[in-house]
């Protein structure tokens, strides 16, 4: 029994990547990337034949030339014989700890007072307004210079702490002095500790830290996975088991234990000669910088959460009053996690403007990525091309890192539509 085919379908055919539509959209990408692909490499042919032209030629030998300068804030051991590379180390490790401490705070002012700013209290609301107002309106650079000179003006010299006729004290204890040089805090250290690793003689990393964390990240792991557990129980049996005490002594116990074996204890600043010595030295130029980023960052942030909460229909604030919950608990349990689908996409871009915005640090003397690289490292070896060229992807690093994270976050809490 011979039984019909039915038609054949045609074969392949290079007019089919113009004609068909199957096709078409791809064929016109790869064209694209290919003409973008060759205008980037004429410019970087034209880039170095005109350079080669000019006696130029493009090296990267300068960063193991030593820097000879100083950088007077720092989190890792430099001198002025450091090399190049390694000052650049350390105004990356710079611009990342302003920027890491300018985003929580900015992300706590923010939240608090893009709550704030919808409360029914007119004071309160009217009050909000003005913060917004006034840091987002007046220019960054101006915050930081402003926050400067407060530091400096208002603190007392390390000197008045000195003598039986002191005119100023150390706050908490006698354990944190507050100067117009910047502020000391006591410095954790360890008796017992497990030393430092070296990454590939750049920098190196607390192994007693590491230790920590991972301790601490192991603990919250089998305490999610007792919670779990616990809400298992509950919907086999209607019944929620008490494990709140085995969690936190998860979390609590093993980071204690670990710190009592190392010998953790703090170290206190003291006053020696014409300046404190000891402990954590935060200077003015990293505190202005950073109150400054996260005041105005924060002002923009609030509008943002303002924007996000009233996203959310009213219908839900009656459906959580209606069941008994306060207004802090709903604003928290129902309210806030359903507007943070509207409130994370433009708080990326709110981070990434604090971190490029960290740039201005060298207005008040904070050495970041921008004032070793791209500051005295480029005055001192004439390298123009290739120093920008390593701040350019020093500042696309940190804004791919932070944005893949938030992106990450983004897509854990966004609405699953059935």
């Amino acid at each position: 029994m011979l039984t019909n085919p039915g038609p054949q379908k045609p074969g392949f055919r290079l007019s089919m990547l113009i004609n068909d539509s199957r096709y078409r959209s791809m064929t016109i990408q790869v064209v694209a990337l290919m003409g973008f692909m060759l205008l980037i490499a004429w410019l970087i042919n034209n880039t170095i034949q005109n350079l080669n032209a000019l006696g130029k030629d493009v090296d990267f030998s300068f960063l193991g030339q030593p820097a000879s300068y100083d950088i007077n804030q720092r989190l890792i051991e430099y001198t002025s014989r450091s090399t190049h590379l390694r000052a650049s180390v350390v105004g990356l490790l710079n611009t990342l700890l302003v920027a890491t401490m300018g985003c929580v705070l900015a992300t706590v002012i923010g939240v608090l007072v893009g709550v704030l700013r919808l409360s029914k209290n007119w004071l309160v609301a009217r009050l909000m307004t003005v913060f917004v107002e006034m840091f987002r309106n007046v220019p960054v650079l101006l915050w930081i210079v402003f926050f400067m000179v407060i530091l400096i003006e208002t603190l007392p010299r390390p000197r008045d702490f000195r003598g039986e006729d002191a005119t100023a004290t150390m706050s908490l204890w006698d354990s944190v002095a507050l100067t117009n040089r910047g502020i000391y805090v006591p410095e954790p250290l360890f008796s017992n500790g497990f030393g430092d690793l070296s990454i590939f003689g750049l920098f190196d990393v607390s192994l007693d830290l590491f230790a920590l964390l991972a301790v601490l990240g192991i603990g919250i792991f089998i305490a999610r996975k007792v919670r779990q557990r616990a809400l298992a129980i509950q919907a086999a049996t209607g019944t929620l088991p008490t494990t709140w005490y085995i969690r936190l002594s998860l979390i609590v116990v093993p980071p204690v234990a670990l710190l009592t074996y190392l010998g953790f204890h703090l170290g206190y600043p003291e006053l020696k000669g014409f300046n404190f010595s000891g402990g954590i030295h935060m200077r003015n130029s990293l505190i202005a910088l950073w109150l400054a980023l996260s005041f105005y960052t924060a002002a923009f942030i609030a509008e943002i959460v303002r924007a996000g909460i009233t996203s959310v229909s009213k219908g839900q604030t009656e459906a959580a009053y209606s069941l008994g919950l306060r207004p802090g608990l709903t604003m928290s349990l129902v309210i806030l996690p359903q507007a943070l689908r509207v409130i994370i996409p433009p708080l990326i871009s709110q981070f990434l403007n604090l971190t490029k915005n960290s740039s201005l640090a060298i207005a008040v003397g904070y050495m970041d990525v921008t004032g070793t690289l791209g500051g005295i490292t480029l005055n001192q070896t004439g390298r123009e091309l290739e120093t920008i060229l390593l701040l350019m992807l020093c500042y696309l690093f940190i804004s791919l890192s932070v944005s893949a994270v938030l992106n990450w976050y983004n897509n854990r809490v966004k609405l699953v539509e059935r």
